[in-house]
């Protein structure tokens, strides 16, 4: 068995008085990718950057294995220098690797690091990462912010790359495509499954049963001992301090066991007064902001309880799509009408609603006092603030010092707190924990009224959408019923003229030369360089073999690395040969295509 490549054992760190993580051992096997799993707040970020070196534990020891390189992508990554290619090969990733990556994530290597979207940011940062061509990566919530083809583009860069991977992320669908094994966050400690995600939920599910039986054993168990303590431990207290010792150390294990039990989400939705039978009626609609066109000649309609979700690469313009259905921004040409009777509901993906200053209290309560309007029924704003699991001391904090998770359930309890009969949600999903979603999906599968989703988790669009809008940013848009599967099945290649349209962008961003030459893709040319560095110093390492083995004595005094050295030989000569073989063909292929065969 070979010795992982990363490994904590035995790590403990507290946050001031609390605990998180009290002996965690965790250990990443070369080229294996996996996931690290747990509630908010577990500190799955803080573990990242443990392995990443970037913070010590209090305890416990990291290991690495000697010449190892890591990249950690954070959940809120930086960029740096006057371009997204200085970004990229500031961790010393060679021009025309950065440049490969940028391209495979979408980006302009000359694009200035000022004014980045979050998608973009993202992007960026993890092309740096897989520029950099690391033996382990480490992703913090790699698919925020990211559109469904960068997010498939994001799987196909971990599949082919030989990195071993950690990855932290709420998105079940991306985990499972790309995850070998699972670690579980829970309890300050992480259990280990050696499958991928798919397999995850029927594991905690065993796991948690079990706890589920261990906890009624020590409950009765603490009440036999508890009877015996008011039948006369005190006369028998010399020969039975032993068995009080032990009652007292059963009651700090329930003290422990209630301490880390979470507490549960109260999170309920109730559409106000029924609006019309039809929500939105929309013909011939479009609209164009100067010569960029987001929508051309798209007809639809919502009815009253339908979930329509919104699909598309960023930039494409589905958050404008949502603004002209509502009437809150002017078609060019085309008409949509609204329902009657209709009462929105609005959660924005920029949190733009959350002034950074601004207390919890102050954000549930605008007009002041310490009550607060839930689907009209008075409620103190402790009580309700507790619902989504903030702390009562929280509600002083001010909205900058919450993490994204905690931004996102903020949003949430302000808005599930006045009933609505269009819902629109618009990258709900952002910086929620697992268990989390799957209270939001319950309670959207259950909500009376219509739903608008914006979204770019393919699992939580199947489970929840009756028909999907696809927009794929040249101006097309297409409706078709069912979800994300049922769009892609039903309109196969849909997307694919985004890469068309980009590559157009992109040449329009930069002088076009005089004649347009064809040459060989990033990937062959980074190939063919590696070819040529290996052909060059093959012989080299042929002649030191091979005066190796020139010793007469050798194999009389060690005939283990005689035949060591033999093999060794062997295995470079035919490296060396084959190198030459596909040097010749990939070079054969660049004459073609710059002689334009």
């Amino acid at each position: 068995m070979r010795a992982p490549i990363l490994a904590l054992k035995e790590v403990r760190l507290a946050d001031g008085p609390m605990m998180l993580f009290d002996g965690v051992d965790l250990a990443l096997d070369a080229r294996n990718r996996a996931c690290l799993v747990g509630r908010n707040g577990a500190g799955k970020s803080t573990l990242l950057r443990i392995l990443a070196g970037q913070i010590e534990a209090d305890d416990g020891d990291r290991t690495i294995t000697p010449g190892t390189t890591v990249a950690f992508v954070p959940q809120e990554p930086e960029i740096t220098g006057a371009t997204v290619l200085d970004h990229a090969t500031s961790g010393g990733a060679a021009s025309y690797l950065a440049e490969a990556a940028l391209d495979a994530f979408g980006i302009n290597p000359e694009k200035s690091t000022q004014g980045l979207s979050g998608g973009e940011t993202r992007r960026a940062a993890l092309a740096k990462a897989f520029a950099e061509d690391p033996d382990v990566i480490l992703l913090d919530e790699p698919t925020n912010h990211l559109d469904i083809l960068a997010i498939e583009t994001l799987e196909a860069q971990i599949g082919a790359s030989r990195a071993a991977a950690l990855i932290v992320s709420h998105d079940r669908a991306f985990l499972e495509r790309v995850t070998q094994r699972c670690f579980w966050l829970e309890h300050r400690q992480v259990r280990r499954l050696d499958a991928g995600f798919a397999g995850f939920e029927d594991w905690v599910e065993k796991i948690e049963a079990q706890q589920a039986e261990e906890g009624r054993r020590l409950d009765k168990m603490l009440q036999r001992e508890q009877h015996w303590m008011e039948r006369g431990v005190t006369a028998r207290r010399a020969r039975n301090e032993g068995r009080r010792r032990r009652l007292v150390a059963l009651r700090e294990e329930k003290s422990e066991r209630q301490k880390e039990v979470r507490g549960a989400m109260h999170m309920g939705l109730e559409s106000s007064a029924l609006s019309g039978k039809r929500v939105v009626e929309a013909k011939g609609l479009n609209k164009a902001f100067g010569e960029r066109v987001i929508l051309k000649d798209f007809s639809t309609r919502i009815l009253r309880g339908d979930r329509v979700a919104i699909v598309g690469p960023n930039g494409a313009g589905k958050t404008t799509l949502v603004k002209l259905l509502l009437g809150e921004i002017a078609v060019d040409s085309g008409e949509a009408k609204l329902g009657t009777n209709l009462t929105v509901g609005y959660i924005d993906q920029a949190r733009a609603a959350l002034s950074p200053e601004m207390t919890l209290k102050d954000v549930l309560t605008p007009l002041g006092g310490d009550q607060i309007l839930v689907r009209g029924q008075p409620k103190h704003v402790n009580a309700y603030a507790k619902d989504f699991l903030f702390r009562e001391s929280q509600l002083r904090q001010p909205v900058k010092s919450l993490s994204g998770g905690e931004r996102n359930r903020l949003l949430l309890a302000r808005a599930l707190a006045n009933p609505a009969n269009v819902m629109v949600l618009d990258e709900p999903t952002n910086d929620l924990d697992m268990d989390t979603l799957d209270l939001l999906e319950d309670m959207l599968a259950d909500y009376e009224g219509t739903l608008i989703l914006v979204s770019h988790d393919r699992d939580f669009i199947d489970r929840l959408a009756t028909s999907t809008i696809g927009l794929d940013g040249t101006g097309r848009a297409v409706e078709t019923p069912g979800g994300w599967q049922d769009f892609i099945r039903q309109n196969p290649g849909f997307f694919g003229a985004l890469s068309k349209a980009e590559t157009a962008k992109s040449t329009t961003q930069k002088p076009a030369p005089a004649k347009t030459v064809a040459k060989l893709t990033y990937k062959d040319q980074r190939r063919l360089e590696e070819l040529e560095a290996l052909i060059a110093e093959g012989p080299a390492r042929v002649a030191e073999l091979e005066a190796s083995l020139a010793d007469p004595g050798l194999y009389s005094r060690n005939p283990g690395r005689f035949e060591a050295l033999t093999k060794a030989l062997a295995a470079k000569q035919a490296e060396v040969a084959s190198a030459e073989e596909e040097w010749l063909a990939l070079e054969e292929r660049r004459e073609a295509l710059a002689a334009g065969r």
